[in-house]
């Protein structure tokens, strides 16, 4: 561990090992810092060679809805980014049904393609991860 990677114990390069780190994106894209500094730990942690699973739950899925524009409250709209993560190998998307549902959101809101997964689904997902952070 080192404190550079916030705690987080990546094997040396070139070791084989490869961890499954999980994201989880609770939190609406403006207002705080979670969800960019979510996306900025999700791309460090794929140039490390690890497996990245990115979900998105509560008001997270709105993070990854098509046609945010941020003028008005003088941010950077930084969903753009989500488009890029494929580029990364950053393929693993998972939306939870139920949150999608409560905010009258269908897959074709979204801005990436995602696996959606009901609440038993995305339990069993996590329990396979090695690392799960929540942001």
């Amino acid at each position: 561990m080192t404190e550079a990677t916030g705690g987080i114990d990546f094997e040396d390069e070139g070791s084989g090992i490869v961890k499954k780190f999980m994201f989880v994106n609770r939190k609406a894209p403006y207002g705080t810092i979670y969800a960019l500094e979510g996306l900025e730990v999700v791309l460090i942690s794929a140039a490390f060679d690890q497996d990245v699973s990115l979900v998105f739950l509560d008001d997270g899925v709105y993070q990854i809805v098509k046609g945010q524009h941020t003028k008005a409250i003088d941010v950077k709209n930084f969903s753009p980014t989500y488009r890029a993560l494929e580029g990364y190998d950053i393929e693993k998307l998972y939306v939870l049904k139920e949150s999608l549902e409560e905010r009258g959101l269908t897959v074709d809101d979204l801005l990436v393609d995602v696996q959606v997964l009901d609440a038993a689904g995305m339990a069993k997902l996590m329990a396979e991860q090695d690392v799960v952070l929540s942001f």
